[in-house]
């Protein structure tokens, strides 16, 4: 199980070249990208900064939860931080497991829970005005 916190887009590539192993028939990877509209506005980019030390350990938390509840057999999770262009990989989430649907199940977990408790932050670039954060409704741990 591993979380990182990575420079600028992501490679898919690199994520699921992590992620072998011949006992599992299921391999689930979830990207999540960088699209140019959210609601109503047109969106040129994106920022991401995060606080990564607790984003890493926290992150690993969620992966150790998923295994718990899963029987699955690796998860990785890294997510972008700085600039990104529209179209660019921002999260990817990786499961592997002997059957589809706990990797399935166990993947969306992951990301809906790296979504909510992770100190990483959003900044939206918007065609018809001023960046703005979003997404930011929890508060920072110290």
């Amino acid at each position: 199980m591993k979380m990182a916190i990575q420079q600028g887009g992501l490679d898919m590539a690199a994520v699921t070249a992590s992620l072998q192993d011949d006992r599992c028939g299921a391999a689930v990877v979830f990207e999540g990208r960088v699209r140019n509209h959210n609601e109503g506005r047109d969106v040129t980019g994106l920022e991401y900064e995060a606080h990564e030390p607790l984003a890493v350990s926290e992150g690993e938390v969620v992966l150790a939860e998923a295994a718990r509840r899963w029987p699955i057999r690796d998860a990785v999770c890294v997510h972008a931080v700085g600039t990104l262009e529209i179209g660019a990989v921002a999260v990817v989430v990786g499961v592997i497991g002997d059957h589809r649907g706990e990797a399935f199940e166990a993947a969306r977990f992951i990301i809906d829970e790296i979504k909510a408790r992770l100190p990483i932050w959003k900044r939206e670039h918007y065609v018809d005005g001023p960046a703005e954060w979003v997404n930011c409704q929890r508060p920072v741990i110290d």
